[in-house]
């Protein structure tokens, strides 16, 4: 049988892991609302920093798969279904987020290439980069639906599984209505900014750190896993 503490442990750290690529994956300083030219200047002026950010973007889509598979392991004695569904949302956000770091490398390629300035005019280039700074913004909030959606099986399934506390199942359920929340907003009413997730995502931080540092109650997990496997 396999050691519940070391998976949670994988899986806590690895969770740690993926929040800090997502943070540096995602950096607000780049942008400059409203001014497109201060906005393109300063991506040029930090360009190695720009490509590190795409970079630790995919490389988070990366450890989320890693992250899903430490938890589905974890909690699939609790019920197999809800916990296949979580792997689900899981790997239908991935792709997305990783494709949509094209929509970056894109407008990174419209500032860097002489090619393109030979074609377009300055106006036209920092319009088009704009465009692709955009669509990037909407591929996360596309993305989101789903990193809101996995936290609900996930959470279900803490609050299920006697051997984890159920308060950390219940702040992870309340996150996945924090990113639904927060996409449906910004695609209904583009003109305001909402941002609950600041508030109610704090759970994928507590959760994972209890997993490393506390783990799970072994003898809980083995008696759910026997049980499971009985049926």
């Amino acid at each position: 049988m396999e050691s519940p503490k070391r998976t949670a442990r994988i899986a806590g750290f690895l969770y740690l892991l993926l929040g800090v690529l997502s943070f540096f994956g995602m950096p607000p300083y780049f942008i400059r609302p409203g001014d497109i030219a201060r906005t393109a200047n300063h991506i040029m002026a930090s360009e190695s920093l720009f490509r590190l950010s795409i970079l630790s973007a995919v490389l988070a889509g990366i450890v989320n798969i890693f992250v899903v598979i430490a938890l589905y392991r974890l909690l699939k004695p609790v019920n197999k279904n809800m916990a296949l569904l979580m792997v689900i949302f899981i790997l239908l956000a991935v792709p997305i987020g990783m494709l949509n770091e094209l929509n970056r490398i894109t407008a990174l390629l419209l500032l860097r290439s002489a090619g393109y300035s030979a074609v377009f005019t300055a106006d036209q280039l920092q319009a088009l980069v704009s465009l692709f700074l955009n669509l990037h913004l909407y591929g996360i909030i596309i993305a989101g639906f789903f990193w809101g959606l996995w936290l609900f099986p996930m959470g279900y399934l803490v609050f299920k599984s006697g051997y984890i506390p159920r308060i950390l199942g219940i702040i992870l359920m309340i996150g996945c209505f924090g990113y639904l929340i927060n996409s449906s907003a910004t695609l209904l009413l583009p003109d305001y900014k909402v941002n609950i997730v600041i508030f109610v995502g704090w759970g994928e931080v507590i959760f994972p750190l209890w997993l490393l540092i506390k783990g799970v109650n072994v003898e809980r997990w083995q008696k759910r896993t026997l049980e499971s496997v009985s049926k």
